[in-house]
């Protein structure tokens, strides 16, 4: 914890702050892209939404109050980031964010960074179906294997919520892949 509070207070010191900002990409850089590529689904897109992530983190770093874990203030920045973009392309193409985000998964078989298996592509179809809350909450609790606490830290939403967010996204992916699978 320590390290972090180190960390925090080169970032904010002007004669620190570049090489504590390489120092910072470099251990949270690929963390943050997966997080993201989850939620935007193409490669070029997170790498975008991840560099405008870090330009956001390092004009901002001076506001963090750590009230917050250092990760948890920049996961909720690469959320932020993430959302903004999606709806911005949903928009542009006059489409529905859900409408979107089926496309999107369905584009993702032709993605030269996509190589899962085929029960993976109809993981991510599924979790493309679920409103975008339960696509966070599925998304942070089962591949990022956050803890509840961590989650509504960074969604700044109540344990009880994000439980059942959870539940009811678990149960619409099962019934999506046993639905496709049968």
């Amino acid at each position: 914890m320590t390290d972090e509070i180190l960390l925090v207070e080169q970032l904010k010191n002007v004669q620190t702050k570049e090489k504590a900002f390489r120092e910072l990409i470099k251990l949270y850089k690929e963390r943050l892209y997966w997080h993201i590529r989850k939620i935007v689904v193409s490669h070029d897109d997170a790498d975008d939404v991840l560099q405008n992530t870090f330009i956001k983190i390092f004009k901002n770093i001076d506001k963090f109050n750590q009230k917050s874990k250092l990760y948890s203030w920049m996961y909720r920045i690469a959320t932020n980031e993430s959302i903004t973009f999606i709806n911005k392309r949903a928009k542009l193409r006059n489409v529905d964010i859900t409408d979107y985000q089926k496309e999107l998964a369905s584009n993702l078989a032709d993605d030269d960074f996509f190589s899962g298996e085929e029960i993976q592509l109809i993981l991510q179809k599924a979790i493309a179906t679920l409103p975008q809350k339960q696509q966070l909450v599925f998304n942070m609790k089962y591949f990022d294997e956050l803890k509840y606490d961590e989650i509504s830290e960074i969604l700044e939403t109540s344990v009880g919520a994000l439980k059942a967010s959870y539940f009811h996204a678990v149960k619409k992916i099962e019934h999506y892949i046993k639905k496709e699978t049968d």
